[in-house]
């Protein structure tokens, strides 16, 4: 079975956090997810981080402290995820150059979207996150 390492942008504003709706028609296709994705080989995850964050929703971000580690196996593949604090550089507003639709999400609304079975386990303590500011 194939094995990834992916990384994911808990990034925050007003008491919300973003959230991203992959594109309808592939692997867990219209499902919600924090934005992110593949960590290239002998890349560092934050620079990885920065990188999608400049792919997927065209601007920069600083990226903070490690929020959560999970790993989830879906039916195709073994995913090794990493959570990270992420701010948006000053005045950078997110584009949706690399999902179907960009949201900010109330923390108390995260359990009403249809996300991706890997971020399942860490929602409770995103929004716990979120809401402490």
């Amino acid at each position: 079975m194939k094995s990834i390492r992916v990384v994911a942008a808990v990034i925050r504003r007003e008491g919300r956090v973003l959230v991203a709706r992959r594109f309808p028609g592939g692997p867990r296709g219209g499902q919600w997810e924090f934005p992110g994705g593949k960590v290239e080989p002998g890349e560092p995850e934050p620079a990885a981080l920065r990188r999608e964050i400049a792919e997927e929703l065209g601007c920069e971000a600083a990226v903070g402290a490690l929020v959560a580690r999970r790993s989830h196996r879906y039916p195709d593949l073994d995913v090794e995820l990493a959570f990270y604090d992420c701010a948006l550089l000053p005045g950078a507003e997110p584009r949706c150059l690399g999902a179907d639709a960009l949201e900010w999400a109330e923390p108390e609304a995260l359990a009403g979207y249809d996300f991706c079975a890997a971020d399942l386990p860490v929602l409770p303590e995103i929004a716990a996150r979120v809401r402490a500011g």
